[in-house]
């Protein structure tokens, strides 16, 4: 039998990453001309636009993941899509993390740990 907040952590990840990604996808200019000014004072100033493409990458294998994560469970109690997806979405936090703290931005960096916190749950959990 599979777990119901396993279930519910991995569809929150799933939202939003792949809203996340979506997102970055649709206003791609609105979202890079940002994050350079936010940026402009970092280490990867001149890499924004390839950090900005590598983060869409990484939201949405973790999205793609997780839901398939929730199929898996759903269908034959199976942990490995669910798990993977639950690892890269701590990687890309990790990542976005790891930005927001360059930036000085302490208020996004601690919005970042909040979705940490059940990513790293649902690690265990699958695990």
């Amino acid at each position: 039998m599979f777990n119901i907040a396993t279930i519910l952590v991995l569809v929150l990840l799933a939202v939003t990453f792949i809203q996340s990604a979506y997102d970055k996808t649709m206003y791609w200019k609105d979202n890079l001309d940002w994050l350079k000014g936010h940026f402009a004072k970092t280490p990867i100033r001149n890499m924004v636009p390839f950090s900005l493409f590598l983060i869409l990458v990484l939201e949405l294998v973790s999205g793609i993941l997780c839901i398939s994560g929730c199929i898996e469970l759903l269908i034959s109690n199976g942990r490995t899509f669910g798990l993977y997806g639950a690892i890269f979405s701590c990687i890309t936090l990790i990542f976005l993390l790891v930005g927001q703290r360059m930036a000085k931005d302490y208020d996004g960096a601690r919005t970042i740990v909040i979705y940490f916190i059940p990513a790293v749950m649902a690690c265990y959990w699958l695990s």
